[in-house]
């Protein structure tokens, strides 16, 4: 199971609840706010195996502005950005951020590979469509 949320006392709690569910999990905050890896600075990230605080660079992407992520004024506007990023349309930025956030789900599920493994996964899936075909199973 991957959780984001919005502040580290909510990250403690979740981690504190799913240890005892005794299935793998990561939790992620963003240290500016954001609910998931921003990529606009460090992060936290509790699983059931450990606790770490990292950068973007740590994971291998670069460092955003919040305005290069800005997700619109509204929910509509925030899904179209998903639904092009599904579809290999969206600005670098902003799939770099979902990137972020699957790499992490990914590694959750097969926690063998490594975050890089689970990285190139994720991109793949982008690129040769299929995220945007099981989003459009979903719905």
């Amino acid at each position: 199971q991957l959780v984001g949320v919005f502040n580290l006392e909510i990250a403690r709690i979740y981690n504190y609840l799913l240890q005892e569910a005794g299935k793998n999990y990561t939790i992620l905050y963003s240290l500016d706010g954001y609910d998931e890896i921003s990529l606009t600075g460090k992060f936290k990230a509790m699983s059931n195996q450990k606790e770490a605080l990292l950068t973007p660079q740590d994971i291998g992407f670069e460092q955003l502005l919040q305005s290069d992520i800005f997700g619109g004024e509204t929910i509509k506007d925030a899904a179209d950005i998903f639904v092009k990023v599904l579809k290999n349309e969206s600005s670098e930025h902003q799939k770099n951020v979902v990137l972020a956030n699957a790499s992490y789900a990914i590694n959750c599920m097969e926690s063998s590979k490594s975050y890089q493994e689970c990285k190139e996964i994720a991109k793949n899936s982008i690129e040769n469509g299929k995220a945007y075909e099981v989003c459009q199973q979903l719905f």
